[in-house]
């Protein structure tokens, strides 16, 4: 749970005549992370790919190339078996599919052509001018285009090259028909405009009207269209009987490239091979079985090493496998190259094999209960295989602050609803693990709104439940908003620092335990400083030295007339001894915050500038106390504006949701007063309008509850908890091999 699935490394040495059918046995297995051979082995190279990988890659592009014009997914096919002459029916299809794309892409041109022509005739329909009459001439220059009027004809009008000019307008557009000069430049119009905001336009090569042009290009728009529809038809019917057939084509191809390409991860000699990776070290026996079953003695197969758990040894070796490191001939040293050239002939001969250098990758072993939280460990990092797995503290703690946060029930159904579709609708594995973290979150939710006695933001959970069944008078618990609860909105803040407190030692604790490794001095000086540290000074911030100048709120929280009355006041001082000079009591409590720095500045005295984080981290939790307040706040007000409400001669805040405000009056005579009258007792209008409002309200609250208590609860999991143990980087375990899902074997 905390570890990730134990691993071996393996090898397997044989000879190269059986290599096909070992790669195709350990491709069917799909247990062996392949380790990639670097070349340092002296008389091995990175084996090439086997016979027919080029043309196996080949009609794989085309396959993918195919499923791309037919939009094909991977869910519309059934299992099947590929004919024998299955490579005639593939290339049939990309004939067919071909042409009709190509066809397509020619008619997606001319239809482009068509539409632009459209548009730039559209500025000429406006004038009423046929097109004949704009071009042709010799002694008169036209331009037509989009400006100014005004600014248009006195540019014109001022020019010397233009000695006389007419225009014609229709809407926007504006024609201008000018006579030069004797001497004037080519195109004198545009150098008349050219102070102005004019767009010029192109006048079509044609001697229709206009109307008669467009309705001829709108009519080979049609044809265009419809031809593309007839296309679109065909491939759909390709696509539909083809379907089956090119997944399965697909899967096959994809297979045999996998199969033909592996040898570039193997060391190879002209008659051997070696073939090394990571496989769970529970598979091992699986493994030489199905070898065994295939190729009998042919060859070898080893368990390297089993990596061990070692924060910063990465792995070692169990004492029953046999070890083996690389290492290089030293041509000034012959005792070395013989030595080398031992442990490469044993290879050759099938023995032991000196190991390719890599890291085991990471088969997160989790619960099945907290496996979606694997998707938030992984979005920082996946775990390093030598390191401890957060998944299980993200589970216990993450929903803990998202429902404290929210605690509202009617908020944690709907969580749960969203929850539970997008794990069960989806077939993205992300997806589907977000879903049942959003299910785990809306859970907490519900429980905190049962403690606050609250459904979107109403009480009468409470009053129903905790005043009506139980008679309880300690419960529902007060989220601070009204004026005579205050109290609880500090205490919430103190709540939260306390949770700071003790999800930060867990994190301490766990460094301290990794470090173990190195031995109890490394981690007494290293981690348990910090936990000296962060316990030292805040039994101390709760104890009463000093009590006149701390926040009252402190001690009263949890005193027995405080909102969460279990009877604590504070720690006494447990005073030690006075120092001498400065009148100052040194205490138990300050005793051990000095003893932790002291601690940290011998192990690593740059980390002391950073001492001051047991205090600063501690109140960054405060910020779950001040997330229940705002959301509260919000649903607060969107269901005052509705309901409306009134406050009681104790401070106390009541929605109107039977009564209206003239009620109050009567109830109490002056002495409550009406906060708001809501919408519901204004009219049929207004009753409306709350309606919306009430709906929206509540669905903006419910969405920001997300991205405000959702992404705080996963900041202190990141930032403030996984920085005093966690760094990530692990790989991922991938095995050689696919699953079938289109194919049978």
């Amino acid at each position: 749970m905390l570890r990730p699935e134990r691993m071996s490394k393996v090898s397997v040495t044989g000879s190269r005549g059986v290599m096909p059918t070992v790669i195709e046995t350990v491709h069917e297995l799909s247990l062996v992370h392949l380790s990639d051979y670097d070349g340092s082995w002296e008389g091995f190279d990175n084996g090439n790919p086997m016979a027919g990988a080029d043309r196996a890659s080949e009609k794989l592009v085309t396959v993918r190339a195919l499923e791309s014009t037919l939009e094909l997914s991977a869910d519309e096919a059934e299992p099947g078996t590929l004919e024998d002459d299955w490579e005639d029916r593939l290339e049939e299809i990309r004939t067919r599919v071909n042409d009709l794309d190509d066809r397509r892409g020619e008619i997606n041109d001319e239809l482009r052509q068509v539409n632009e022509k459209i548009d730039r005739v559209a500025p000429f329909a406006e004038l009423g001018i046929d097109l004949d009459l704009l071009s042709g001439y010799e002694t008169v220059d036209v331009l037509v285009g989009e400006g100014p009027l005004d600014e248009v004809e006195a540019a014109v009008g001022a020019s010397d090259d233009i000695r006389a000019f007419e225009t014609f307008t229709g809407g926007d557009v504006v024609a201008v028909v000018a006579a030069p000069a004797e001497d004037a430049d080519e195109d004198p119009i545009d150098d008349a405009l050219v102070g102005v905001e004019f767009t010029r336009y192109e006048v079509p090569d044609t001697e229709q009207s206009p109307a008669a042009y467009v309705d001829e290009l709108e009519s080979r728009q049609q044809e265009l269209e419809s031809e593309i529809d007839e296309i679109d038809a065909e491939l759909a019917e390709i696509k539909r009987a083809e379907a089956s057939f090119l997944l399965r084509v697909e899967e096959e191809l994809t297979i045999d490239v996998q199969q033909a390409e592996a040898p570039l991860q193997f060391a190879t000699t002209e008659h051997a091979f070696v073939a090394e990776g990571w496989i769970p070290t529970a598979e091992y026996d699986r493994l030489v079985a199905t070898l065994r079953d295939a190729v009998g003695d042919s060859v070898e197969v080893e368990e390297l090493e089993r990596a061990d758990y070692d924060r910063h040894g990465a792995h070692s070796h169990t004492e029953d496998v046999q070890e083996g490191a690389p290492a290089a001939a030293d041509e000034d040293d012959e005792a070395a190259a013989d030595a080398d050239e031992q442990k490469q002939k044993a290879v050759t001969d099938g023995g032991s094999t000196v190991t390719m250098d890599d890291e085991p990758p990471v088969i997160q072993d989790n619960p099945s209960i907290t496996k979606p939280f694997e998707l938030l460990v992984q979005a920082v990092n996946r775990p390093k295989y030598s390191e401890l797995d957060p998944t299980i503290f993200l589970f216990l703690t993450f929903p803990l602050f998202f429902g404290f946060m929210i605690g509202d029930a009617g908020y944690g159904l709907i969580y749960v609803a969203i929850g539970a579709y997008m794990a069960t609708q989806f077939d993205s594995e992300g997806v589907t693990s977000l879903g049942g973290v959003a299910i785990w979150a809306g859970l907490f939710t519900i429980l905190f709104g049962i403690i606050y006695g609250e459904i979107f933001g109403l009480h009468v959970l409470g009053e129903f439940l905790w005043h009506g069944v139980f008679d309880s008078s300690l419960l529902p618990l007060n989220k601070g908003l009204e004026p005579g609860a205050k109290a609880f909105a500090l205490g919430w803040m103190v709540i939260s620092v306390l949770a700071g407190i003790f999800h930060l030692n867990i994190g301490y604790i766990l460094d301290f335990y990794e470090n173990l490794s190195h031995g109890v001095k490394d981690a007494l000086f290293h981690s348990g400083s910090w936990i000296l540290m962060i316990n030292g000074i805040w039994v101390w911030i709760f104890s009463a030295q000093a009590e006149g100048s701390k926040p009252d709120f402190l001690f009263t929280t949890f005193a027995s007339d405080g909102p969460f009355p279990i009877g604590f006041t504070g720690f006494p001082e447990w005073g030690l001894v006075t120092i001498p000079g400065i009148d100052f009591l040194l205490t138990a409590p300050l005793l051990v915050f000095l003893i932790g720095f002291v601690m940290l500045g011998i192990s690593d005295p740059v980390e002391l500038v950073e001492s001051l984080d047991v205090v600063v981290n501690v109140f960054s939790y405060t910020r779950m106390g001040a997330v229940l307040l705002a959301k509260a706040g919000m649903a607060f007000v969107v269901n005052l504006l509705f309901f409306g409400a009134y406050q009681d001669p104790d401070g106390a805040f009541h929605f109107l949701r039977s009564h209206d405000s003239s009620w109050v009056a009567t109830e109490y005579g002056g002495e409550a007063e009406v906060i708001f009258g809501g919408l519901m007792h204004s009219g049929t209008a207004a009753l409306l309008g709350g309606l919306v409002i009430l709906v929206v309200g509540h669905i903006v609250v419910l969405v920001l509850g997300v991205t405000s208590a959702g992404l705080q609860a996963v900041r202190l999991e990141y930032v403030e908890f996984f920085n005093k143990f966690y760094e990530g980087g692990g790989e991922n375990y991938e095995p050689f091999g696919t699953d079938r899902n289109h194919t049978e074997d």
